[in-house]
């Protein structure tokens, strides 16, 4: 290679350096937020070297733990650490210096619900990001009168409200985009 080509690319080399030099760095956001207990989880609830304190309790319809000297405890929309500072606290005239620890046994107040033209309607548990074509599946797929190109996902957070969705643009190449369910989304099948 010639002295004048060497150049060049070293050239080209530095202002390519360079140029990445001043672009900004990309930010990834890796954060996941925190679990928030829901009606119907069933929590460990231990408070340290008391055993009859310690249990496993199901959170109740209206969002309530209960436990003795605590007495009622809201744990619907609070973290595993809020409420476990929350019972520490209450525990604290009773017991001295209360070690307690809550976490999640069983998730079961995130689902989505399938109705209509499917195999198997029903409730099923949201692990997860799962699309409306999983849930689909979950749900044994479209019976034969099936109208697969006239599905509502029903939102109840009042965020968007009713999203109509043709499946066939789904599966299409230049299609629609695959919808992500979000707790207690219902999804009709007519």
């Amino acid at each position: 290679m010639s002295k004048t080509r060497a150049s060049f690319w070293a050239v080209v080399g530095v202002l390519l350096l360079a140029g990445c030099a001043h672009k900004p760095a990309m930010k990834v956001d890796n954060s996941e937020q925190p679990y928030r207990i829901g009606r119907e989880d069933v929590l460990d609830v231990a408070v340290w070297r008391d055993g009859d304190l310690s249990r496993t309790l199901p959170v109740r319809p209206d969002g309530y733990i209960s436990m003795p000297m605590t007495g009622d405890v809201l744990a619907a929309g609070k973290t595993p650490t809020e409420l476990a500072e929350e019972i520490k606290g209450r525990l604290q005239p009773y017991v001295q210096e209360p070690r307690v620890t809550v976490i999640v046994r069983e998730v079961n107040s995130s689902r989505v619900f399938v109705t209509g033209e499917v195999a198997r309607p029903g409730a099923y548990p949201l692990r997860g990001r799962v699309s409306l074509i999983q849930a689909i599946a979950l749900a044994g797929g479209f019976t034969d009168f099936a109208n697969s190109d006239g599905i509502t996902v029903v939102r109840s957070d009042g965020d968007v409200g009713k999203i109509k969705v043709r499946y066939s643009d789904l599966l299409s190449p230049d299609g629609g985009q695959d919808v992500f369910l979000r707790p207690g989304d219902t999804i009709v099948v007519p």
